[in-house]
């Protein structure tokens, strides 16, 4: 009987220590890989789905559900995006999944009159409330359109003019034709252009054609002056002529880095237009080649989301597309989502630079609408290069040489004044201190 009373005397604790390190070690498993909350990182990080169908996204979701807290819904004109109950079954898994959403429904503008791009007949204030009813402040806002700075920047406005010129023409003489608030301006383009041509003389300013863009081209726009009315934060990504894309109504703009495009420069475009304006930006890793593999390595995708992050990016996601033969998930393979991943878990864990206070600032020309991309880019798509270029591009290049993601380029306007900002330094594109 003694020795039986010794053997319960450990016997019975020793078994009580192993039962409860058992229960808390179930306890912490089911915490971490279902219940946990997922770290904040101060910022949305995710993905952009470009696919065809809901078990596509659903499949995408599963991926990276814990790994990212952003899913964009990036279909454009793809029949998902005119699906009410396919956009809205896709964004019910990625907020289920504790993912925001944000949501490409297409464009709706002058061009397409005859045709619904938007799969909605309601008025877009319902719209929101319905999504605000069903997922909260998880419903971040709506993508719309895509890169129409860029658009302005690379268009063949010559072919253009060279067709709609004679029509001009009879639009301004009003000869038999319906006036459109878009012509006048264009007009006057035209007029301009010809000037140029047969005196031989460079444009003195650009007011004309910012103008053109901000007012004609986007704020007569009716999905977005629609967005703007319902007070629906307006997104969508670009490559140039941010400063204008904001003051056209655009809440958020990602700064596409890719295309071996200097990820400084574009960072300090975006993030000096946004700081002015009192506006959000963020980045969206895009095509580094135009055919398969697309994307750029893992580690440049790594570091090119994290300069943008500690530059002080809201949103940071990667373009996924297109769907590449093969592979389930898009054009991301183990590389990208590897990267990701490891993104994501660095800036949940770890502490890293902060570039994003107001250290420099390069203040350009009022309406100066050039592309920056390369020395010969042009200006606002319809002039070539002018005196000033050279000495902005030599500038530009010192500065990010010295600054780098801590630089701001913003613009001279007076409705934004740089002295809003406590800029440790400023520089004028002209200044003979750079």
């Amino acid at each position: 009987m003694s020795s039986l009373k010794r053997v319960r005397k450990y016997l019975i604790p020793t078994l009580l220590i192993v039962i409860l390190a058992v229960s808390i070690l179930a306890i912490y498993v089911s915490y971490s890989s279902g219940n946990q909350p997922k770290a904040n990182p101060n910022a949305y990080v995710g993905v952009a789905f470009c696919g065809n169908t809901t078990a596509e996204a659903k499949l995408l979701i599963d991926k990276v559900k814990s790994y990212t807290n952003l899913f964009v819904l990036d279909s454009g004109r793809n029949p998902i995006s005119r699906n009410q109950s396919s956009v809205e079954e896709i964004c019910d898994y990625a907020v289920s999944n504790g993912l925001s959403v944000i949501i490409n429904l297409g464009i709706n503008d002058v061009l397409e009159i005859n045709e619904t791009t938007w799969f909605w007949q309601q008025p877009l204030n319902s719209t929101k409330q319905r999504w605000t009813d069903m997922w909260g402040d998880k419903f971040l806002g709506i993508y719309y359109n895509d890169e129409p700075g860029g658009i302005q920047l690379d268009g063949n406005w010559s072919k253009w003019f060279s067709y709609w010129g004679q029509r001009l023409n009879q639009i301004n003489n009003n000869v038999n034709s319906t006036y459109h608030p878009l012509s006048d301006d264009l007009y006057q383009i035209y007029l301009k252009m010809w000037d140029v041509m047969n005196n031989g003389t460079k444009p003195q300013d650009y007011n004309l054609e910012a103008k053109f863009f901000v007012q004609d081209a986007l704020k007569i726009d009716p999905g977005l002056g629609a967005l703007n009315a319902a007070g629906i934060t307006a997104y969508t990504s670009d490559y140039g002529l941010y400063w204008f894309d904001y003051l056209g109504g655009y809440n958020v703009l990602f700064t596409e880095l890719g295309w071996n495009c200097s990820v400084a420069e574009q960072i300090a475009l975006v993030k000096g237009a946004a700081r002015l304006q009192d506006k959000e930006w963020g980045a969206i890793i895009t095509w580094k080649y135009d055919s398969a593999p697309y994307l750029d390595s893992g580690n440049q995708i790594y570091n090119q989301m994290l300069t943008s992050y500690e530059a002080g990016a809201k949103y940071i996601v990667v373009f996924n597309y297109p769907y590449v033969e093969g592979n389930n998930y898009g054009a991301m393979s183990d590389d990208q989502f590897i990267a990701l991943q490891r993104f994501w878990n660095d800036i949940t864990q770890k502490k890293f630079t902060d570039l994003s206070t107001p250290q420099a600032a390069l203040v350009l020309p009022k309406n100066f609408g050039w592309g920056m991309r390369n020395p010969n880019d042009t200006i606002w798509g319809f002039w070539t290069t002018d005196d000033k270029t050279q000495q902005i591009a030599i500038a530009t290049s010192k500065l990010l040489a010295q600054y780098g993601a801590s630089l701001d380029i913003v613009y001279d306007d007076s409705t934004y004044p740089i002295t809003n900002v406590g800029y440790k330094n400023v520089y004028y594109w002209n200044s003979t201190d750079i």
